[in-house]
């Protein structure tokens, strides 16, 4: 398995950043296809991380559900056409958010499916109705998630359709764990980091999608957006309140916390007294895409823009709001 692909932003134009994040690595998100899984024998690389030419603000963006390539055996393995395992998909949200690059800001996002294995969950929540064998006393298998069917690796897609043919070997799944869930969080906690080492501060930005169900309704409303910071554990209050306040300025309804607080990547890696800050956003599908077809709608160029501002605001928002000086930043 070749190592993750680190790419320089080599233009501050977004559409450079954003041609770049398909064109690479073989152009396996081609301009052409970018509406359609990809299959293939392996995962070459399992996830990439957009780099500017130079960090220039303290936000780390993540997107780890919209990967979208499946792997043959895994097809076969699965009792599911590939349009049911997409259900789990944060389809396109990579490309929502990819010209934030242009603006000085890593963007990491994973090829592997989230169906295949769920890098939001804890590494070892582990399903014993999914499992052959006795699972080590170390796993989590008590989850709310892993009840559900929905632990590290799901049992089952986001309708509660089952994946499997056949129970998967206790193996099969620590080498998951081991080739894909470790390395993915080693280079995310390293952009974490390295953030809190240059501006003495990071504000991490977990970037997702959501249904549009009416099951989503909070209050009787659709929303637009879901921001997540654990109740206010993971993200400074104010943040996650100025960032509401934007998205309402531009026209779209905003819930908090419900039905999504926000997963593992929030929890492990929001922690404010530590000047590590992480916020959950939920991107309505029906914003941008069509959720039957996996199709970008008519509007997803003017959400992507949407989205550019949303993050240069972000940034202006923890310029002004944390005790950081922009000079480290020169």
């Amino acid at each position: 398995m070749n190592e993750p692909w680190h790419s320089p932003c080599e233009d501050s134009a977004g559409g450079l950043v954003i041609k770049k994040l398909f064109d690479r690595a073989g152009r396996r998100f081609a301009m052409s296809k970018r509406d359609t899984a990809v299959i293939r024998d392996e995962f070459d690389p399992p996830f990439e991380v957009l780099h500017p030419p130079k960090q220039t603000a303290p936000l780390v963006f993540n997107s780890p559900h919209s990967g979208r390539v499946y792997l043959e055996e895994f097809l076969d393995a699965s009792r599911l056409d590939l349009p049911d395992l997409r259900r789990s998909e944060d389809t396109f949200v990579e490309q929502l958010f990819a010209p934030v690059v242009a603006h000085g800001s890593p963007l990491m996002h994973a090829h592997f499916p989230r169906a295949y294995l769920d890098v939001n969950r804890e590494p070892y929540e582990l399903d014993p109705a999914l499992i052959a064998e006795a699972l080590p006393r170390y796993a989590n298998t008590q989850s709310v998630r892993v009840v559900g069917g929905l632990g590290t690796i799901a049992r089952v897609v986001a309708d509660s359709e089952e994946i499997y043919r056949e129970p998967l070997s206790l193996g099969a799944a620590m080498t998951r764990i081991s080739a894909l869930y470790k390395p993915y969080h080693a280079a995310l906690s390293a952009l974490v980091e390295d953030c809190v080492e240059e501006f003495g501060i990071s504000v991490l930005i977990d970037c997702h999608s959501m249904p549009s169900n009416p099951l989503y309704e909070t209050d009787g409303v659709r929303p637009d957006f879901v921001l997540g910071d654990r109740f206010s554990t993971s993200c400074s209050p104010e943040f996650t309140r100025l960032v509401a306040e934007q998205l309402k300025a531009m026209g779209y309804v905003v819930a908090f916390n419900k039905p999504y607080a926000g997963g593992f990547i929030t929890e492990h890696y929001g922690r404010p007294a530590s000047q590590r800050h992480a916020l959950q956003i939920e991107v309505n599908r029906a914003l941008y895409m069509d959720e039957l077809t996996y199709k970008r709608n008519g509007d997803f160029a003017k959400l992507q823009r949407d989205m550019e501002r949303l993050a240069q605001t972000m940034i202006e928002i923890a310029w002004s709001l944390f005790d950081t000086p922009r000079i480290a930043a020169e």
